[in-house]
C-alpha cells in the first residue's frame, strides 16, 4: 500500500554534502531509509549561493517538513567555521581559493536554508550527523566518515562533542588526511590505503581514548 501525500508530511529529509556528490533520501524518525537515495554532482566552484540553489531546489520537491542537513567542513551553532573542501574552486584536487574560503567562513547556512524553504532545517557537521545515526551512547565512541576525504566525530555516553576538523590537517609528507585518505588515493593504491587508514584510525583512537570505532561514508564498505 502506498503511503498517502499527507503521511510524507512527516518524512524527514535527510542532505549529506560531499565533495563529489550531494545526496539526498527520506528516512524517518528512527533514521530508517523511506525512498531511494538520490545523487546529484556537487557544483563547483560552490559558493554559498550556489549551493543553497541547488539545496532549495530539490527541499522544493520534498513534502517533508524537517530537513537534516550534514555540511562537509566545521559547523557549529548555525554556523560554518571552515568550509572543508568546498573552498577549492574545482574540487578536491584544486588549490584553497581564500576569496572563496572567506565567503563561506561565518556564513549562517542553517538560517538562510531556513529563510529560503521555509521548513524545519538542521545543519551539522557531515561526520556529526553519522554520529548521531550510529552511535549507541555508551563509552567512547569515535566515528569516522570515509569518501571523498576524511573526516570524524566523538561521543561521550551519547552526548556529542566538539573536536576540530581534521581533513585539512597534515599526516604523510606534508599532505592532508583528505589527500592521503580520501577517494583518489585509495583508488591508486587501496593496500597503502588501507595501511595508512589504520594507522590514522589508531592514533585518534589513542587520542581521544575511544572504546568504539565506526566507519561511515561511501568507502567504509572497502575496509
Amino acid at each position: 500500500m502506498t503511503e498517502s501525500h499527507e503521511s510524507k508530511r512527516e518524512w524527514i529529509l535527510a542532505v549529506d554534502i560531499g565533495a563529489t556528490n550531494i545526496k539526498f533520501c527520506h528516512v524517518d524518525d528512527d533514521g530508517q531509509l523511506l525512498d531511494a537515495i538520490r545523487r546529484r554532482p556537487t557544483p563547483y566552484p560552490c559558493t554559498p549561493e550556489r549551493l543553497i540553489e541547488l539545496l532549495v531546489e530539490r527541499v522544493s520537491v520534498s513534502v517533508a517538513q524537517r530537513i537534516g542537513i550534514g555540511f562537509p567542513g566545521e559547523f557549529a551553532d548555525g554556523n560554518v567555521i571552515r568550509p572543508g573542501n568546498l573552498s577549492r574552486p574545482g574540487g578536491i584536487g584544486s588549490e584553497r581559493d581564500p576569496e572563496l574560503d572567506e565567503r563561506w567562513r561565518g556564513f549562517a547556512l542553517q538560517e538562510a536554508m531556513r529563510e529560503a524553504t521555509g521548513r524545519d532545517v538542521r545543519v551539522v557537521n557531515d561526520a556529526t550527523m553519522a554520529a548521531l545515526g550510529s552511535c549507541t551512547g555508551e563509552g567512547v565512541e569515535l566515528v569516522f566518515t570515509l569518501g571523498t576525504g576524511f573526516g570524524l566525530s566523538l561521543m561521550v555516553n551519547g552526548s556529542w562533542r566538539r573536536v576540530r576538523d581534521v581533513g585539512a590537517e597534515a599526516f604523510v609528507n606534508d599532505k592532508t588526511y583528505d589527500q592521503i585518505l580520501g577517494e583518489r588515493s585509495r583508488a591508486l593504491d587501496e593496500d597503502r590505503w588501507h595501511t595508512l587508514l589504520r594507522q590514522a584510525v589508531e592514533g585518534f583512537v589513542a587520542e581521544f581514548g575511544a572504546t568504539t570505532v565506526h566507519l561511515a561514508g561511501g568507502n567504509a564498505r572497502r575496509v
